[in-house]
């Protein structure tokens, strides 16, 4: 099992995750979302030395050029799509990667069989108005009995206190964004700490 904090902001809390031997660190390049990365910390990554952690740069909608733009600086990135994005337009860059579904119920599972191109399969939070990102957990009873033979991601509203509780569903790799924060968009180094120590151990 893997696990990615996502959303990261600063150098310092990227320091951080790639110290705690995290499996990814996340990125948002997605216009919409309050923790959108700056172009004076895109900068900042170019050259980088994550260790053994994989970035992952995440999308809504992005065009072509956008997401060109982001693996010219991330060479060796995932490439995370969160919008109306098809299979084959996320499988022309080459790269690995993962397609989020929105779980409102169980036949919205059915959805991750539209990307078999797909190294992961993220299922997250349905909402009317976002593109994930919205804190919240869904019902995940729903997964029972699902096919774990592709690579699912669980995301939504995971943090210590059921941080077990989604380690039980043995998904492929758990993503954590707001559990982790002090305030919206802002890492707490000892949330992540704390979050990492109950993952090894779980």
């Amino acid at each position: 099992m893997k696990i990615k904090f996502c959303g990261l902001t600063t150098l310092e809390s990227l320091k951080h995750v790639c110290a705690l031997d995290a499996h990814f660190a996340g990125f948002i390049f997605a216009k919409q979302s309050s923790r959108k990365i700056e172009p004076s910390f895109i900068k900042q990554l170019a050259g980088f030395d994550f260790h053994h952690t994989i970035p992952v740069c995440i999308f809504v909608n992005p065009s072509i050029e956008e997401v060109y733009q982001a693996i010219e600086i991330l060479p060796n990135t995932i490439l995370q799509f969160h919008g109306d994005e098809s299979d084959s337009f996320c499988s022309q860059f080459h790269q690995p990667f993962w397609k989020s579904i929105p779980v409102q119920n169980r036949q919205s599972l059915s959805m991750s069989n539209n990307f078999p191109s797909a190294q992961g399969i993220l299922y997250e939070t349905f909402s009317e108005n976002l593109y994930g990102g919205t804190g919240q957990s869904f019902n995940w009873g729903l997964l029972k009995g699902i096919d774990l033979s592709k690579n699912f991601i669980l995301a939504g509203g995971i943090n210590s206190t059921n941080l077990q509780s989604a380690i039980s569903l043995n998904p492929w790799c758990i993503d954590i964004n707001s559990g982790v924060e002090s305030e919206l968009g802002i890492k707490d180094n000892s949330l992540m700490s704390e979050i990492m120590t109950t993952f090894n151990h779980g």
